[in-house]
């Protein structure tokens, strides 16, 4: 079996691009690119790490962002008064729903720009009244990497990452996938990305799996189309009869993914020792072997599949699975390992992606560079151990506060139950708070495919 040390340098020979020089690195840089595996550092070693990058970032964003440092000198806090962790809960956070307040046309063009920390590329935008995936392209087109995610109202959360912030979620992503599911990732494997084409799309789950065609040798995608905002806002949303129509025209799309799928799975489970990944959403993977179960189909693959996957576990309209349930199919049908069997917990507004350990499935926290907490009602930090609003501090966040209030309801512990991995983890699975939408790129795909 290939050691550690070695399956991490082929890791990083394979993802180089998207590491900046040595010279170049900032502690944010440090705390991601600089950790061989991000869910073991020390702790000691990790919180001084993480200290030095969200202290950078905040006092980046206090000096370059006007519109986080008018609410910095609301509350009377500045860069000198970050010193250490215990200081965290000082810094000034920003709810989730400030990123779909925005406006239309040109205006929302002056909105993302009024969020960007530092300097603004230059931007054209053609049209005197152009639509948001035309201002959107427009900032991509000047070297941005603006990206979006929606909930069930169809109002889109959009986030102005530059392309050094965009890396570094896609390599903190991928690296915190691969370190927990070695040894069974040998970069020769095929893979199945249940999500958009990240080529033809600006939602945020399918644009950052860019990085997984560099990863292995050969990758089908489920939908090979242009996504757009219109193309999302008709799956959220409608009146009753529209949304009718629209689900039963898609739904045959779906249909024939789940069909597409399984004649991936048939015809690579019959090659000798050839190993295969799905990532993706929980729902068209869980229709997937729904419908092998129907047919009386099952494989036995258990240390040649890996299933990733992320974004939510609503499966249909009015079903949540819970993520065991969905391990224990995923094993009936596949034969798959449990062990290789992991969700990611992330969002459009952060580039911290915590990832289930192998041995319990609790969501790790890559605490290097992300700094987690747990509020209560009136929006002030509880303990470990207790349920409450998540919010975070991210360290990696160059063009924009990456210091989040969210709308998801979570459990913090200080240790893992499971494992000996360091750091802090969330329990298996997150909900949203009451009152909340249902929001996340899962469910953008579930509703696109009426899956």
């Amino acid at each position: 079996m290939i050691s550690f040390d070695e399956y991490l340098k082929k890791f990083n020979k394979l993802v180089q691009k998207y590491i900046p020089p040595r010279n170049e690195w900032t502690p944010p840089d440090d705390a991601v690119y600089g950790v061989k595996d991000i869910f073991r550092v020390p702790e000691k070693e990790a919180k001084e790490l993480r200290l030095k990058a969200i202290k950078f970032q905040f006092k980046r964003h206090y000096e370059k962002n006007s519109f986080y440092r008018r609410l910095c000198k609301e509350r009377k806090i500045s860069p000198d008064d970050i010193k250490r962790e215990e200081d965290f809960k000082k810094i000034p956070l920003i709810p989730d729903k400030f990123f779909k307040n925005y406006p239309s046309g040109r205006d929302f063009a002056i909105w993302l720009s009024n969020i960007i920390t530092g300097d603004i590329p230059e931007i054209e935008i053609p049209n005197k009244n152009p639509s948001y995936d035309e201002v959107v392209e427009s900032f991509n087109s000047a070297g941005m990497a603006v990206a979006y995610s929606s909930g069930t109202s169809g109002r889109f959360t959009f986030i102005p990452r530059d392309e050094r912030t965009f890396k570094i979620a896609q390599y903190a992503a991928a690296k915190s996938i691969v370190i927990n599911v070695y040894p069974l990732w040998d970069y020769n494997i095929y893979g199945y990305l249940l999500m958009p084409n990240p080529f033809k799309t600006n939602v945020f789950a399918g644009k950052i799996c860019g990085i997984y065609f560099d990863l292995i040798k050969e990758v089908e995608v489920a939908i090979d189309r242009r996504i757009s905002t219109k193309t999302v806002s008709r799956a959220m949303s409608g009146g009753r009869l529209r949304r009718y129509l629209l689900r039963h025209a898609i739904g045959v799309l779906g249909k024939r993914v789940v069909k597409n799928i399984i004649k991936w799975l048939d015809s690579h489970s019959r090659e000798k020792d050839s190993k295969m990944a799905l990532v993706g959403t929980p729902a068209l993977m869980h229709s997937v072997l729904i419908k092998l179960k129907e047919e009386g189909k099952n494989f036995d693959l258990f240390n040649r599949v890996g299933i990733i996957t992320g974004g939510g576990w609503k499966v249909q309209e009015d079903k949540r699975i819970p993520v065991s349930n969905f391990r224990r199919l995923a094993e009936e049908v596949l034969g798959i390992n449990p062990m290789h069997c992991l969700d990611v917990y992330g969002m459009v507004e952060g580039n911290g992606f915590m990832v289930h350990c192998p041995e319990g499935h609790y969501l790790h926290v890559p605490y290097t560079f992300f700094y987690p907490m747990v509020l209560d009602e009136n929006l002030e930090p509880k303990g470990f151990g207790e349920r409450g609003r998540f919010a975070f501090l991210d360290g990696t966040t160059f063009s924009y506060p990456g210091f989040i209030i969210t709308g998801d309801n979570v459990k913090l512990l200080e240790r893992c139950p499971a494992c000996d991995r360091p750091g802090p983890v969330l329990e298996p699975e997150v909900k949203r708070m009451g009152g909340e939408e249902v929001r996340g790129c899962a469910e953008e795909v579930r509703r696109m495919l009426s899956i």
